[in-house]
């Protein structure tokens, strides 16, 4: 029996560590004989990060795969700018990245019956790990975790940057109306994220788009039934094979995982939401990396109190200006920051006002009964497609073929 080991890396944030841990297991469970390996990136000062590596080593793993926690990059500082840490960190990574490879390597040409070293799976946002897989001679994949959407948004705005020499960066303010394949509707361009409208960040940034051209194929988190439009505007022969393998979550949790069941923060938020009429519940989360300036957080809060609706929030500090080396982190006391009465709107920094917040939380809670059929149903689907016969399954079962016969 012909045997395959895949090494998957991602990104020093909770989600991606968490996407590409799931990927690994579903990886084995799918095929016995595939064998999977995560290398996993110092953190930075992100505590739940931190937790969750830790739990990695005190949790119980599935046959045929393993999680190597690499060691701290010393050549970071606190003076690496922060539009290039990720890209220092990756440098910095790339010796002890081969070095452990290289075992695997070692270890798996001392048996015949060892399984081969395969290929990687990158993390998006990580493709410069590229030169070390094609050092190895192996192939590689990468992993979107944001969606087939912004995957082709990224793509397309990276082709107008190289083929027909637009300038991104006069995007911003600009109320010009863009058709990007991957979205059903045009935008203006100034709704762009921020980092493809300045100039020091666009040229990291569109590295990432620029390296997927060399991927054998892209894992992209969703699923076919939910994308299905951009999905197919990704077919169009100049990508690599998309691989829709969402959506990927966490079905099982451990005593020892971010948020456990055993927590008395988790006990006592199911304790308040089992007691609340059925969907009666607003929950508003932004990622373990997303925050606000304190100004939209108070404009957020003033449009949560007008509402009158019940919510669950999760809270997350934003770190110091221009410091990569802060992640976003709990507040000690949400009173040092949430409004005792409604402020004025005179800070430039408000993105959306608490009148506009409220309008759309309005819509959805009261008006949109539409909306959450569609995504009563939509949870429906997301669970099937996972299950034999799937679109999602069918994807996973594409990518373990072509791991196995394509392997060196």
């Amino acid at each position: 029996m012909k045997k395959a080991e895949v090494v998957l890396i991602p990104i020093p944030a909770l989600g991606h560590i968490v996407a590409l841990v799931e990927i690994a297991k579903l990886l084995v469970q799918r095929d016995d004989r595939l064998y999977t390996t995560v290398l996993v990136m110092h953190p930075t000062v992100d505590p739940s990060t931190t937790t969750y590596n830790e739990s990695l080593a005190a949790s119980t793993l599935p046959d045929r795969m393993r999680v190597i926690n690499l060691p701290r990059v010393e050549s970071i500082t606190s003076d690496t700018k922060p539009n290039n840490w990720l890209s220092s960190l990756v440098e910095g990574q790339k010796p002890h990245v081969k070095e452990y490879v290289s075992k695997i390597r070692t270890q798996s040409e001392l048996s015949l019956d060892a399984p081969r070293l395969a290929g990687f799976i990158f993390d998006s946002f990580i493709t410069g790990l590229k030169e070390v897989a094609n050092e190895f001679g192996l192939p590689w994949y990468a992993f979107s975790a944001s969606g087939a959407a912004f995957l082709g948004c990224l793509l397309h705005l990276q082709a107008l940057h190289d083929e027909q020499g637009a300038d991104l960066t006069e995007f911003k303010n600009s109320d010009v109306e863009l058709n990007i394949p991957s979205l059903v509707n045009p935008f203006p361009a100034k709704l762009l994220p921020s980092v493809l409208l300045e100039k020091d960040s666009l040229t990291t940034v569109l590295e990432q788009p620029r390296a997927l051209a060399e991927a054998r194929g892209i894992l992209v988190n969703t699923f076919l039934e939910f994308e299905s439009h951009a999905v197919n505007s990704l077919s169009n022969g100049r990508t690599p094979p998309i691989y829709p393998v969402g959506p990927i979550v966490k079905h099982k949790r451990d005593g020892h995982d971010v948020g456990s069941e055993g927590s008395s923060n988790y006990r006592n938020i199911i304790e308040w939401l089992d007691d609340q009429p059925p969907s009666s519940v607003m929950f508003l989360c932004f990622g373990s990396g997303g925050s606000f300036r304190e100004n939209q957080v108070k404009e957020i809060a003033c449009a949560l109190e007008k509402c009158g609706h019940r919510f669950l929030w999760s809270l997350r500090k934003s770190p110091p200006r221009g410091k990569w080396e802060y992640s976003p982190s709990d507040y000690a006391n949400f009173q040092e920051i949430l409004p005792k009465e409604k402020n004025s709107h005179g800070d430039n920094e408000i993105n959306v006002s608490a009148d506009g917040i409220m309008k759309a939380i309005k819509h959805v809670m009261e008006q949109g009964k539409e909306i959450r059929k569609k995504v009563k149903e939509m949870s429906r689907i997301s669970e099937k497609t996972l299950m034999a016969g799937g679109c999602s399954y069918s994807s996973l079962g594409r990518l373990v073929d072509d791991i196995i016969d394509n392997q060196p």
